[in-house]
């Protein structure tokens, strides 16, 4: 990789905007997505600029911009006011927000009215957590016109239930369950799956048996449509709450190879770095980064 990467070639204001179908065909052609956290306008712009293809306002804010332990502080009025602003600074890229703790889980009444709210601040899709039990919100968003992505394996909203931040689907009856729900999610309606912090021969196997689903990795290796990290890990400043960088994790604002102290790079170029390497494929290394 050069020291001064270029954006990516759609990278610029004029690439047309990312819509759903558009999305669908990148991935049927092989295309590999890039998706990256964003809280606000002016990374929403260069993040945009940068080509990155969608931008998830995640209630990961709760731990990066607002210093909370976990991500289940964090209120719908919140998640619509940084939606607002990150709707604000883009131009192309694909605006999905998080259904924080406590907004859908009652009813899919419930979860309609929570999703309402953030597609008026100007998503475009929504995500919330869970298994199979959640399919049948899902198919009532979405044959209610509000596209869903699904997340599964690691569930930051169920840390305390799940006992921390660990690897899901290690055993043959765990991986067999991620597949039921993703099986089940999928008929309902879901667009996108986010896979987080599962095996990579996990991944790979639930990409191949649901095509029609758009997979997300995280922590899930290199096998499925696209990849997305949260914007302050990308940038080198984990642990701004007392945490470690993940294994998952590459700090793109250093040059591969360089000494430690050789200047890094810019904002701007360091997220089309991540851009790129995964359009390449280049990242994640399942060596380095899988599990």
């Amino acid at each position: 990789m050069s020291v001064h990467p270029q954006p990516a070639p759609e990278a610029s204001a004029t690439r047309p905007a990312w819509t759903l179908p558009r999305l669908r065909e990148a991935s049927a052609r092989g295309e590999k997505l890039v998706m990256l956290t964003c809280y606000d306008a002016t990374f929403s712009r260069v993040l945009d600029e940068a080509g990155v293809d969608i931008l998830l306002v995640g209630d990961s804010l709760g731990n990066v911009i607002q210093g909370e332990a976990s991500t289940l502080p964090v209120t719908l009025e919140q998640m619509a006011y940084h939606t607002r602003a990150v709707a604000q600074g883009k131009r192309s890229a694909f605006l999905v927000t998080d259904l924080p703790f406590g907004t859908y889980e009652a009813s899919p009444e419930q979860a309609f009215a929570s999703a309402a709210t953030l597609m008026r601040a100007g998503a475009q899709m929504v995500k919330l957590e869970g298994g199979g039990y959640t399919a049948e919100t899902v198919r009532f968003l979405t044959e209610r016109g509000i596209p869903v992505c699904a997340h599964l394996g690691l569930t930051p909203q169920r840390v305390h239930a799940i006992g921390g931040y660990r690897v899901q689907g290690r055993d043959d009856a765990a991986a067999k369950l991620l597949l039921d729900d993703a099986t089940a999610l999928a008929q309902a309606g879901a667009a996108f799956l986010v896979l987080e912090l599962v095996p990579s021969a996990v991944a790979r196997h639930i990409s191949a048996e649901l095509p029609q689903l758009m997979t997300i990795g995280i922590g899930a290796g290199a096998g499925t449509t696209g990849q997305v990290l949260v914007l302050h890990d990308l940038l080198g400043l984990t642990g701004g709450t007392g945490g470690k960088r993940p294994r998952f994790v590459r700090d793109f604002t250093r040059v591969p190879g360089s000494a430690a102290d050789a200047p890094g790079l810019s904002i701007a170029q360091s997220v089309a770095a991540y851009v790129a390497a995964v359009k390449d494929g280049s990242f994640p290394d399942e060596a380095i980064h899988g599990y």
